[in-house]
């Protein structure tokens, strides 16, 4: 437990920077059901009228989406946690 700790030591995050990242998270969580409703209403529509290759496209989209959307909410929580230990 010692060396883990040297090796890598606890940052203590105050509340504000906690909830800071909790918001920033939801912010995102919300964003990326929006999304998701969207886009699946979208690829629903496609394979009614039978364009396969339009929904796949859409599903590529979405997924490409929502790991933009993941990367920029790591990347703020990041800045948060790092602001706060600076």
């Amino acid at each position: 437990m010692e060396r883990l700790e040297k090796e890598s030591p606890q940052v203590k995050i105050s509340d504000e920077k906690k909830q800071e990242i909790a918001d920033i998270d939801s912010k995102y969580r919300a964003k990326i059901a929006e999304r998701e409703l969207f886009l699946k209403g979208k690829i629903e529509e496609a394979h009614a009228e039978g364009d396969l290759s339009s929904a796949a496209q859409i599903e590529d989209e979405l997924a490409r989406e929502i790991r933009s959307l993941e990367a920029r909410c790591e990347e703020q929580k990041e800045a948060a946690r790092e602001a706060d230990s600076g």
